[in-house]
């Protein structure tokens, strides 16, 4: 006697629904990317021109490495006070926005826990 063999049903899939971006969040990225492809293109075209200076014998080979370390070695330093900067603006508009911040949304943490506990041991009492 042959048995015929069942196919398992196929649950219906339901789309996944998108969460609207954040607008300040989208923006913050933007800026941050185009940041970030203006300091390669910025490193990329210093050492172009002084390998071209190097090429054309105006500077020695040892000099325009050292030329190149020290740029890259401000660039850094620009770089991290200005990342500085973003994030003390940042911080001032979260403030202004009235946007709990990691640290507030961990005290209340700690408190409704505490508050807890006191609920709990008032329950047992």
């Amino acid at each position: 006697m042959a048995t015929k063999a069942t196919t398992p049903k196929i649950e219906e899939v339901k789309p996944i629904e998108k969460e609207e971006p954040n607008p300040l969040l989208e923006a913050t990225r933007k800026i941050l990317l185009a940041g970030v492809g203006a300091i390669v293109l910025a490193q990329e075209e210093i050492e172009d021109f002084v390998n071209r200076l190097v090429e054309r014998g105006e500077i020695a080979e040892k000099d325009g490495k050292k030329l190149v370390r020290e740029m890259m070695a401000k660039r850094k330093k620009e770089t991290a006070k200005a990342e500085e900067e973003f994030n003390k603006r940042i911080e001032e508009i979260i403030k202004r926005m009235n946007v709990p911040t990691k640290v507030d949304i961990d005290v209340l943490s700690e408190k409704i826990t505490a508050l807890t506990k006191k609920v709990d041991e008032l329950k047992k009492s």
